[in-house]
């Protein structure tokens, strides 16, 4: 994509519940633009509720991208991720439309601002067997494993970080090559994309609508769809799908491995851990216009941002 098409595109990151679903869509309302998704739980189908997906209503007004495209037994990876919305960048600009990246999946961000590490892309038949492996030998040898093969990469993971240790593996048997030795060789990349990040000044205004969010949620019937998803049988805690923030608790909750009366209180503490971890990633990402989310007049602030990339 050429930069002199680029501020057609513009990316709106923040938090969670930082107001980043209705700034999309002004910004979309407003400039006539269609809204591309950046959230890693938001693709899943029947992840309605505890995601925060926008409304049937919402996504009849504004064209939506990159929700329910997969199931929840299914992965999507920052690499697909970055693949699908370069794609969708040219085609929506080809319509003559602009675009609106959203969301707060820092990772897919990164992956599409920076470009990828040209490693191997996952291999399912090697992904089962190191899954019979871990369960025969135990997570602990395989990282064991790793080490002796690529120390660079066991180093920094966890003899618990299972799905690091996975990959790392995987790429390792794939290729033949530790995955290390991937780091820095990018590929792809829209280095010059416009970023807009929605960031609180008062930690504390982001906590309260974190917690009003996730009792809106509970009253919405959140648990019941974690049982749906549940019932079918097939779905797992270690999923990615299930790892999501507020899925977990409530699977746990479910499983009897948690008490029902706390789950409030882990689902709206397991948030705030997202929350930081969100803030700490854009703080690493010094290119970001930065707009506080809390300040009187913050979607006017997003619209006028739009404006000075030439968006009218």
């Amino acid at each position: 994509m050429s930069s002199s098409r680029m501020p057609q595109a513009l990316a709106l990151a923040g938090p969670t519940a930082s107001g980043k679903s209705a700034a999309a869509l002004a910004l979309a309302e407003t400039f006539g633009a269609e809204i591309v998704s950046v959230d890693s739980a938001l693709v899943y189908r029947g992840m309605d509720i505890g995601t925060a997906k926008p409304s049937r209503e919402e996504r009849a007004r504004v064209a939506h991208h990159l929700i329910d495209i997969r199931d929840p037994l299914q992965a999507y990876s920052a690499a697909e991720f970055a693949s699908d919305a370069r794609r969708l960048i040219g085609e929506i600009q080809a319509r003559g439309r602009r675009v609106v990246l959203a969301g707060g999946t820092l990772l897919y961000f990164k992956a599409l601002i920076e470009g990828l590490d040209a490693m191997p892309p996952a291999d399912p038949a090697v992904r089962a067997a190191l899954e019979a492996e871990a369960a025969r030998r135990g997570w602990p040898a395989l990282h064991a494993e790793l080490a002796e093969a690529d120390p660079v990469t066991a180093a920094r993971l966890a003899p618990g970080d299972t799905q690091r240790i996975q990959r790392a593996l995987e790429v390792l048997r794939v290729s033949g090559q530790p995955l290390s030795s991937f780091h820095g060789r990018r590929e792809g990349g829209l280095a010059g994309l416009p970023l807009v990040s929605l960031e609180p000044q008062d930690r504390a205004w982001l906590h309260e609508r974190i917690a009003a969010r996730f009792d809106a949620m509970l009253a919405a019937g959140f648990l019941d769809e974690v049982r749906a998803l549940r019932a079918r049988g097939d779905l797992h805690p270690g999923l990615p799908s299930m790892r999501s923030v507020g899925y977990r608790q409530a699977w746990e909750v479910l499983d009897g491995t948690a008490p029902p009366e706390g789950l409030r209180d882990r689902g709206v503490f397991a948030t705030r851990q997202l929350a930081k971890r969100q803030l700490t990633w854009l703080r690493g990402m010094p290119q970001r216009q930065v707009i506080a989310c809390d300040a009187p007049g913050a979607l006017d602030a997003v619209l006028q941002a739009a404006r000075g990339l030439g968006w009218h």
